[in-house]
């Protein structure tokens, strides 16, 4: 699993032979599914059908979905192929019916797609929960074509069971942004405050995020995973639609992004993986995060902008 011939500025998660057999101890594997298992903070390696049944209905405060999208790709020893949209609706419905069922009376949702799936998702996701919103995210990231317009973007469908009665905490996921035109009244900033890195002011969130960074070779939240989701991105998902001690549930965990940001946040999870080697990067990443609960591009309370990192520091520092 370690990569060779690794630059020394790469800093994509490895793991050696010899943390195999630990971080092993950190995972719940298929033989140990059973009703009435300890399934809070825990990182469960079996197939999603299978574990289901076994989780109480009710438990998650929050659910994160990034299932496989309707494209013809490795999930590590798992291979998804691509299937008519009627097809794949009925994949979806396998076991959203069931996810369902996790989620607790006042709690949300997210499902991660792209433009190819999407509108399969929310035609699923409003069979059973009331949709509220739909977050957009700008995916800078991957090769342009000459046939047909890069593919950029990402939805995330947001619903809840009940829309009179679910968690959203705006004040949480504030953005801090760079004030280009500072409009002042009677001589005195307006809504804006200047520190040594600039001026700036904190803004609600729309549903359009264009702030986020692809995981790549340089940041240390990177792993091999193909389709992994920024701690950033989880991270607004989290922190708007979750509190302190609540579960974060996430069925189709990968390299373990959803429970990693919970930990960091304070929060309980909940993830399965059906790839042993996932589990073991998201096992390893956890343990990491017990170390370091910082996440790029989140910072003295705030949301950043891309390429911000300097003024972070300079206003982190005045704190």
């Amino acid at each position: 699993m370690e990569a060779k011939g690794k630059a020394s500025r790469n800093k994509t998660l490895t793991i050696e032979e010899n943390e195999i057999l630990s971080l092993r101890q950190e995972i719940v594997y298929y033989d140990e599914v059973k009703e009435g298992m300890d399934y809070k903070d825990k990182i469960i390696c079996d197939d999603v059908i299978n574990v289901l049944s076994c989780l109480p209905d009710g438990f998650a405060d929050l659910i994160i979905i990034d299932p496989p999208y309707n494209l013809s790709r490795n999930f590590g020893t798992v291979k998804f192929e691509a299937m008519k949209e009627d097809v794949y609706e009925e994949y979806l419905m396998s076991w959203f019916p069931e996810v369902c069922r996790k989620l607790s009376p006042k709690g949300s949702l997210y499902m991660c797609g792209d433009w190819k799936c999407t509108s399969s998702m929310q035609r699923v996701i409003a069979r059973y929960l009331k949709v509220i919103n739909r977050i957009t995210w700008q995916r800078e990231k991957g090769r342009g074509t000459k046939a047909n317009w890069k593919n950029s973007m990402e939805d995330i469908w947001y619903a809840v069971r009940d829309e009179k009665n679910y968690h959203y905490d705006v004040e949480a996921v504030m953005m801090r942004r760079k004030v280009l035109a500072p409009y002042r009244e009677n001589g005195q900033a307006k809504d804006w405050e200047e520190c040594d890195g600039g001026k700036f002011r904190n803004t609600h969130p729309s549903n359009f995020w264009d702030d986020i960074s692809i995981p790549f070779w340089s940041m240390k939240e990177n792993t091999p995973h193909p389709t992994q989701k920024p701690e950033k991105l989880y991270a607004k998902l989290i922190l708007a639609s979750s509190r302190k001690g609540d579960i974060v549930f996430d069925p189709f965990a990968g390299s373990g992004t959803s429970a990693v940001v919970a930990r960091k946040l304070g929060r309980h999870y909940c993830g399965i993986e059906i790839d042993e080697n996932y589990c073991l990067y998201a096992a390893k990443r956890i343990k990491n995060a017990a170390m370091d609960s910082s996440i790029q591009g989140y910072v003295g309370g705030v949301f950043w902008e891309r390429n911000s990192k300097e003024e972070q520091i300079k206003n982190n520092n005045n704190k």
